[in-house]
C-alpha cells in the first residue's frame, strides 16, 4: 500500500547520509587516481568497514528519535534492520570501484541481475504472505546480500591486512570535499521527503515516493550507465582539453537525444503507464510523476558538468558549487510550502534549470564550453522531443482514447506513433546523436 512504502521513504535520508559517511569519497578517488597499488585498495576497504560499524551503531541509537520525528512507531524496530545494510554494502564497495575503474561492465551486469532478480522475488514472496513494509526491508537487504557475494566472486581481488595512513591520507584529501558534496546533495534531494512525510500524510508520501522512484528509472539507469563508462573515460583523457570537450559533446548529445523522449512519452502516459503497473489505487500520484519527469530531463546535464570538475580534481568547485545550489535551494523549498505540494513539486522543476546554469558556468571555463555553447548544440534534441510529444499527445487523446480501451493497448499505440514521430523529426533536422547512432551501432 502506498502508506507503506512512504515509511520506507521516511528512512531515505538517513540511508543515504549513512552510505555517504560510509565511503567518504574515497571510491571516487580509487576511480580517478592511476597509480594504484593493493595498498590503497585494501586501506579504503578497512576504512569502509569499520565505518560501517560506527555508523550502523549511531543510526541503532538514534532509531526511536527518528520515529517519534515522524510519529511512526514501527519505523524504530525497521531502521534498525534495515540500516544493516551499510554493513553488508562496506564489503564490496571497493570490489565495485575496481570494476568501474577496469570498465568491466559484463562483471557488473552478472551481478546486477541476478541480486535485482532474487532479490525481488523474495520481496513478492513476502509481501504475498502479508508482511507488508518488512517486504520491502528484507528485498533491500536480500539484494545487497547478494551484490557482495558476487562482486567477491567476480572481481577477483580480496584485501590484504593492510592500513597504511599515506594511502589513506592520499585518498581522504581528494574524497573529504565530495564527502560534504554528496551530503549537501542528499540533504537536497531527500528534504522534499522529509517535508512531506512531516507536513502530510503517510498516504501523501508514499505517492510521491513512488512517483519520484518511477520517474528516476531512466533517469538514474541511463545516467548510471553512462556515468560508469564516462567517469574513468574522462580521467584517462585527463588534461587534453580539446578531446575531452568534444567526447563531452558527444556525451550530452547522444544522452539527451534518449532520455528527453522517454521522459516526455511518460509523462504522456502517466496514468495507464499507473494503473497497469500499479493499479488504481497510485492514480493520485501521476500528477506528481509528470512533473518530476519533466525536472529529469535536466540530471545528465547537471551531473556530467559536475564530472568535468572532478576528472580535473576540483572537488573543491564541487564543494563550492553545492554549497551555493543548497543555499538557493531552501530559501526557494521555504518558499514553496506556502504553496503545497505542487508548490514544491514545481520548484524542484525549475531548481533543476537553475542548477544546470550554476555547474555548466564553472565546468566550462575548464574545457572551453561555454553555456550557451551547450546550449546551442542541444536545443534541436529538445525541441524535436517536445514537438514529437505535443504530437504524440494529441494522437492519444483525439485517436487512441476513442479505439483502444486497455491500457497496455494504448501505451502500445501511443508510444510506438511517438517513437515514429521522434525519430522522423530527427531524420529531417538532421541531429547529430542520430548520425552517431547510425554510425557506431548499425555501421552505416
Amino acid at each position: 500500500m502506498p502508506a507503506e512504502f512512504g515509511l520506507i521513504a521516511m528512512l531515505a535520508i538517513f540511508i543515504s547520509v549513512g552510505n555517504t559517511l560510509l565511503d567518504s569519497g574515497l571510491a571516487s578517488s580509487l576511480i580517478r587516481t592511476q597509480d594504484l597499488t593493493q595498498d590503497d585498495f585494501s586501506t579504503v576497504f578497512f576504512f569502509n568497514l569499520a565505518g560501517s560499524l560506527l555508523i550502523y551503531a549511531l543510526m541503532y541509537m538514534v532509531a526511536p528519535l527518528i520515529a517519534k520525528l515522524y510519529h511512526q512507531a514501527l519505523l524504530s524496530s525497521v531502521i534498525r534492520v534495515y540500516t544493516l545494510d551499510f554493513i553488508i554494502n562496506a564489503f564490496f564497495s571497493v570490489q565495485n570501484a575496481r570494476l568501474i575503474k577496469d570498465m568491466n561492465f559484463k562483471a557488473q551486469m552478472l551481478i546486477q541481475i541476478p541480486a535485482v532478480l532474487l532479490g525481488g522475488l523474495v520481496g513478492i514472496f513476502l509481501a504475498l504472505n502479508g508482511y507488508g513494509v518488512w517486504s520491502l526491508v528484507w528485498l533491500g537487504l536480500t539484494q545487497s546480500f547478494l551484490s557482495t557475494v558476487m562482486h567477491w566472486i567476480y572481481s577477483g581481488w580480496v584485501p590484504s591486512l593492510v592500513f597504511k595512513k599515506s594511502c589513506f591520507k592520499r585518498h581522504f584529501s581528494f574524497g573529504y570535499k565530495m564527502t560534504l558534496t554528496g551530503l549537501l546533495d542528499i540533504i537536497y534531494r531527500n528534504i522534499y521527503v522529509v517535508i512531506i512525510g512531516r507536513l502530510y500524510s503517510v498516504t501523501q508520501l508514499g505517492f510521491y515516493s513512488r512517483a519520484d522512484a518511477f520517474s528516476q528509472l531512466p533517469v538514474t539507469n541511463i545516467s548510471m550507465v553512462i556515468h560508469k563508462v564516462s567517469y574513468p573515460m574522462f580521467a584517462e583523457i585527463g588534461d587534453d582539453d580539446e578531446r575531452l570537450k568534444r567526447v563531452y559533446r558527444r556525451l550530452m548529445q547522444q544522452v539527451i537525444f534518449w532520455m528527453a523522449p522517454i521522459l516526455i512519452v511518460m509523462v504522456i502516459l502517466a496514468e495507464p503507464l499507473f494503473v497497469f503497473i500499479l493499479t488504481e489505487k497510485w492514480l493520485p500520484a501521476v500528477p506528481f510523476f509528470q512533473i518530476l519527469c519533466l525536472a529529469g530531463i535536466m540530471y545528465p546535464l547537471n551531473s556530467y558538468n559536475l564530472n568535468i570538475l572532478k576528472v580535473k580534481g576540483r572537488s573543491d568547485l564541487v564543494l563550492r558549487l553545492e554549497t551555493i545550489k543548497k543555499a538557493i535551494c531552501v530559501v526557494g523549498i521555504f518558499c514553496a510550502t506556502y504553496f503545497g505540494i505542487y508548490g514544491l513539486l514545481y520548484f524542484q522543476l525549475f531548481f533543476s534549470v537553475v542548477s544546470y546554469y550554476i555547474n555548466s558556468r564553472y565546468s566550462s571555463t575548464l574545457i572551453n564550453y561555454p553555456v550557451k555553447e551547450q546550449f546551442l548544440d542541444l536545443w534541436l534534441i529538445l525541441a524535436a522531443a517536445l514537438i514529437s510529444g505535443v504530437v504524440a499527445y494529441l494522437f492519444d487523446d483525439l485517436v487512441v482514447k476513442s479505439l483502444i480501451v486497455d491500457n497496455l493497448g494504448r501505451i502500445i499505440a501511443t508510444g510506438l506513433f511517438f517513437c515514429a514521430t521522434y525519430l522522423a523529426a530527427g531524420l529531417v533536422l538532421k541531429l547529430v546523436p542520430m548520425a552517431d547512432f547510425k554510425l557506431l551501432i548499425l555501421k552505416k
